[in-house]
């Protein structure tokens, strides 16, 4: 995780008791820290363990930060001399990094909702074994590189030994997120779903703040809320949201806005973990396969626990759960006796597995190189993308369909928020 000094600090020699006052820390060029902090004299061992972070290697990050159970980030000014070796380069992550990897989280992302929508017309009776094969099969398969790369020593004992309590909340929120949004899901109107999922975005930084110490410039909050706002209007085409929850009881809708929130926990936790595990590896950065499979594993059990209410949202009986995994299992492979519109199995399941699948890793990226708001964004920016795309006739959906209007005023909408929220901010100097 990069970090840079939006302002120049200067290092004179304190008094033991002297003030330090940091102005801002941010990741990229979003502003995460803006806070008034008192600090003593510490000790030599202690100045030591103190952990460079960033472009200006006099900012210095305590190891012994505890987010999660309300601390702070502390800052203070090094006590190294001008002959300190700066930190390594290839630790931190340049805007050319990010910007690219933002490119590819979006070329991922509308790659992801395209094919899912052509994996849908194979598997159009199975959505549940899908979505259960992937939770299930991607822990499988991110273990089985976690530990390819632990035997090249990409990863190391220490990353490995990172404090699990964090997975266990990460695998616990997901899957909550993923029963709540099922159960509201089937109870609302279609064109409702995807304005109460911009409630994400406000989630994460309402987290993001409460979590990470961060602090948003009105402008950014302005760009993220355009940006919601633009996928909502683009999605929905202009339906009138008044009418779509009349009839429709309170606590649908809220259990939808409730799972945005668990999920938007989750995505702020991982990026906690990339900043603890900083500190903790001191000059080694966290493999994200560690963040992945103990993630992975974790919902995956979560979910386990949940299959029986899981499978009674979607209409399937607990009882006569086996049988229609299998089925589900028949059409995915294409064989069997009763593999009646299967067509395009196992091409297009896989298809959309192997995008999923990189695309999941490509967000986790973007979320340790720059920030999760940054990978949400990026996320919603491919939406208006995707959509236009499936308006095309395609293979096996060769019917298209018009966008309306509000389609590209919402697209505008969307863009002029991203935009608004990059802007780069003048620094000012104090």
């Amino acid at each position: 995780m990069a970090f840079s000094s939006s302002t120049p600090l200067s290092t004179p020699s304190p008094s033991p008791a002297m003030p330090w006052r940091l102005r801002t820390l941010s990741v990229g060029n979003l502003p995460i820290l803006s806070r008034f902090h008192s600090f003593t004299a510490l000790s030599q061992k202690s100045r030591s363990s103190l952990i460079h972070f960033g472009r200006n290697p006099r900012i210095l990050l305590n190891p012994k930060l505890n987010l999660v159970n309300g601390g702070d980030f502390i800052a203070q000014a090094s006590s190294s001399g001008p002959n300190s070796p700066p930190p390594s380069p290839s630790s931190f992550a340049t805007a050319q990094q990010i910007l690219f990897g933002s490119a590819l989280t979006v070329a991922f992302a509308v790659a992801n909702r395209v094919l899912y929508k052509l994996a849908l017309v194979p598997m159009k009776e199975y959505p549940f074994f899908l979505a259960q094969f992937t939770t299930f099969g991607y822990v499988v398969v991110y273990f089985l590189i976690l530990y390819m790369r632990y035997n090249e020593g990409i990863v190391t004992d220490e990353m490995i030994d990172q404090p699990k309590r964090l997975f266990v909340a990460i695998g616990a929120l997901e899957a909550l997120g993923v029963a709540l949004g099922m159960a509201s899901a089937a109870m609302l109107p279609g064109p409702a779903i995807p304005i109460l999922n911009q409630t994400f975005l406000v989630w994460q930084l309402f987290f993001s703040v409460l979590i990470l110490g961060r602090t948003y410039t009105v402008r950014q909050i302005a760009g993220c809320l355009l940006v919601a706002t633009g996928v909502a209007v683009a999605v929905t085409s202009g339906s009138n949201a008044d009418q779509m929850l009349s009839g429709v009881e309170f606590v649908w809708p809220a259990l939808m806005i409730a799972s945005c929130a668990f999920q938007a926990g989750a995505s702020i936790i991982k990026e906690f973990v990339f900043i603890d595990a900083a500190a903790r590896l001191k000059d080694k950065s966290l493999d994200i396969f560690v963040v992945n499979s103990f993630g992975s594993g974790y919902q995956a059990l979560f979910v386990l626990l949940f299959l029986p209410l899981l499978s009674s949202m979607k209409g399937i009986p607990f009882a006569q759960l086996p049988s229609y995994l299998e089925s589900g299992v028949g059409c995915f492979l294409n064989v069997g006796t009763n593999t009646s519109g299967c067509d395009g199995s196992p091409l297009l399941p896989l298809l959309y597995i192997a995008t999923n699948l990189m695309f999941n890793i490509s967000v986790l990226n973007l979320v340790k190189t720059s920030s999760a708001v940054v990978s949400s964004l990026a996320v919603m920016l491919s939406v208006p993308i995707s959509i236009y795309i499936l308006s095309i006739p395609l293979p096996y959906l060769p019917e298209g369909s018009t966008l309306s209007p509000y389609f590209l005023f919402g697209s505008l909408i969307l863009v002029l928020g991203l935009i608004l929220y990059t802007l780069p901010q003048a620094s000012k100097r104090h």
